[in-house]
């Protein structure tokens, strides 16, 4: 079955263009200002480096404004009855593990912050979901009002004054990308999930399922042990809503670590050709799998060929340190290169990533998959096995 081709995602271009106007308008705030207030009191190399000083205050301001966004997730959700789970900014992950918050690193391409909480219980069928999406955009909002406030009456002739300008410029364009639905490439923005959520209670159903199993995996638990009913593959009908779908990715995934190849490597071929609501992201790591799948199964290089094409290798280069990207690398250099050297790298930066990755169980379950590369090397190619 032919994969079907990716389309042109809209929301990126938007994005870009969005962001392109915003950079450009704080690039005029600094030159004004500098200009206008320092002008004649400072000479070139001065200006250069106040113009380098405000420049990295924008990315203080991006950073700041990432904070608040998934600040306010959490607040919303808060409210709404949710209960938290994990909050990341970057690669920093603060998690709930064991009845106690702790600190691990986990890097996602394509995403600056993720609040994840466990949703109330459905009453009548239903269950909040608007706001605790939406809270997000409503926390950046909030923040620029109030920036933009102090901005008007402090001395506009201070670097505070236009920093406080660019920090509101900032919000309000991640308040507007996240809150206006869109689908931004790897993954859906928070508008687009909170009206796909509002009109389907199958999504509200799967939503809910992907928090329990997000909590399950924090606490160690691999999907291959958990209960089997939250697993069942959507119709593909259902498959076009993206919250739906990601319950056709998660049934993948139980088959991969459940070591059932052959239904894992079908069931993803099917639904990779679906017109289906899939996120980039959720796409790119399944052909990630299938990769891997062919490599210790038949190993065609026809079929290789098609699957590694420049858009997955950029893909998995951009998420090098993801553990499942790390097994199908490790599984590309002993089984499709025969380069030890390689896989030595491989094995040495699983290592390293499994010191503070925050999931034991996929760990453990990644952990076997290399094993299952070692053996078929070793009994296909004579190849030794590799040092950690």
């Amino acid at each position: 079955m032919k994969e079907r081709k990716k389309k042109p995602v809209w929301g990126n271009v938007i994005a870009m263009a969005f962001f392109m106007m915003i950079g450009a308008v704080c690039g005029v705030l600094i030159m004004d200002f500098i200009e206008d207030v320092w002008g004649e009191m400072v000479s070139t190399g001065g200006k250069l480096f106040y113009m380098a000083f405000l420049l990295a205050g924008v990315y203080v301001a991006l950073f700041l404004q990432t904070i608040f966004h998934e600040a306010g997730h959490l607040v919303f959700g808060l409210m709404t009855g949710y209960q938290f789970s994990s909050f990341r900014i970057m690669s920093f992950l603060w998690m709930k593990e064991g009845g106690r918050l702790r600190l691990r690193r986990i890097s996602i391409a394509g995403t600056g912050g993720q609040c994840l909480m466990l949703p109330p219980e459905p009453v009548d069928g239903k269950m909040p979901v608007f706001l605790y999406n939406l809270g997000g955009s409503f926390g950046n909002l909030m923040v620029s009002v109030i920036a933009l406030g102090l901005s008007l009456v402090w001395d506009e002739h201070s670097l505070l004054s236009v920093w406080l300008m660019m920090f509101t410029l900032i919000g309000i364009a991640l308040a507007l990308m996240n809150g206006i639905p869109m689908r931004m490439g790897a993954v859906d923005n928070d508008g687009y999930n909170a009206f796909s959520l509002r009109r389907s209670k199958e999504a509200q159903r799967a939503f809910r399922i992907q928090m329990k199993v997000s909590e399950q995996t924090a606490n160690g638990v691999r999907l291959k042990d958990m209960p089997e009913e939250w697993f069942v593959v959507p119709s593909d009908e259902a498959m076009k809503n993206s919250m739906v779908a990601a319950m056709g990715v998660f049934a993948c995934n139980r088959l991969v670590d459940a070591h059932r190849f052959g239904e894992a490597d079908r069931l993803m071929a099917h639904l990779l050709a679906l017109d289906s609501g899939i996120v980039g992201i959720h796409r790119d790591l399944m052909v990630c799998d299938r990769i891997y799948i062919e490599l210790i199964c038949q190993n065609r290089k026809e079929v290789l060929d098609g699957l590694l094409t420049k858009e997955q290798k950029k893909f998995m280069k951009s998420m090098k340190s993801f553990p499942s990207v790390i097994r199908t690398e490790y599984a590309c250099a002993l089984l499709g290169g025969q380069d030890r050297a390689k896989a030595g790298a491989c094995k040495a930066l699983f290592e390293k990533c499994a010191k503070t990755y925050p999931y034991p169980g996929d760990i453990q379950s990644e952990r076997e998959l290399m094993e299952i590369v070692e053996d078929k090397g070793q009994k296909s190619h004579g190849i030794q096995a590799v040092d950690h």
